[in-house]
C-alpha cells in the first residue's frame, strides 16, 4: 500500500509522513525527489522541475513497485505533485501493478500557509521557491479534491493531521 502526501509546501507532509510510519506497521518513507535527483546529472535538458522529466514519473511508480515487493508494508510519499497528468500517470501506473494508493490532499489555508512559509527556520532557503508556487498549488485545488481525499491541516496539530489520515485508511 502506498500512502501519498499531496498538498502544498507548508501543509505539513513530511512531518505527517514521519507520524505515520510510527503508525502504520512495516511503514517507511519513500522521499521520491531522490529520484529526481538521481535523474539530474544524466538529464540535462533544462526543466523547470525534475517532474517534468517522463522518466522521473516511470521511475516513481518503478521504484515504489520495487520496493514494496522487497520489503512489502507500506511506502508514505510526501510528494507534491501540482500538474493533474503526471499524478494520473503515477497514480495510473501504480493501480496497474496492482499497489493499492491513497491520495491524500494535505490542505491549508492561504493565510496559514503564508505563516508557515515565513516562519520555516529548517528550509528557510526554500522560502521564495515555496511563495512562488502557491498560485500554482490554488489552481490544482479542484483536481486535487477530485482526485484525492482532503485533510485540512489549517488549525491541526501535525498529530491531529496523522490521525486523521489513518482514520481515513
Amino acid at each position: 500500500m502506498i500512502v501519498w502526501l499531496n498538498g502544498t509546501f507548508g501543509a505539513g507532509k513530511t512531518t505527517t509522513a514521519r507520524l505515520l510510519v510510527r503508525e502504520l506497521p512495516q511503514a517507511r518513507i519513500f522521499d521520491t525527489e531522490h529520484v529526481g535527483f538521481m535523474l539530474g546529472h544524466v538529464l540535462t535538458e533544462p526543466v523547470e522541475n525534475f517532474q517534468d522529466n517522463p522518466p522521473w514519473r516511470a521511475l516513481v511508480v518503478r521504484s515504489a513497485v520495487e520496493i514494496l515487493d522487497h520489503v512489502g508494508g507500506t511506502l508514505v510519499i510526501p510528494q507534491t505533485v501540482l500538474t493533474e497528468s503526471y499524478a494520473r500517470e503515477i497514480f495510473d501506473g501504480l493501480d496497474a501493478e496492482g499497489v493499492k494508493t491513497h491520495h491524500i490532499v494535505l490542505h491549508v489555508d492561504r493565510e496559514e500557509l503564508l505563516r508557515r512559509i515565513e516562519g520555516d527556520q529548517e528550509e528557510a532557503g526554500a522560502k521564495q521557491w515555496r511563495l512562488d508556487h502557491v498560485a500554482r498549488y490554488e489552481q490544482a485545488l479542484p483536481w486535487l479534491r477530485e482526485s484525492g481525499t482532503v485533510v485540512d491541516t489549517t488549525r491541526l496539530t501535525p498529530a491531529e493531521a496523522a490521525a486523521r489520515v489513518l482514520g481515513g485508511l
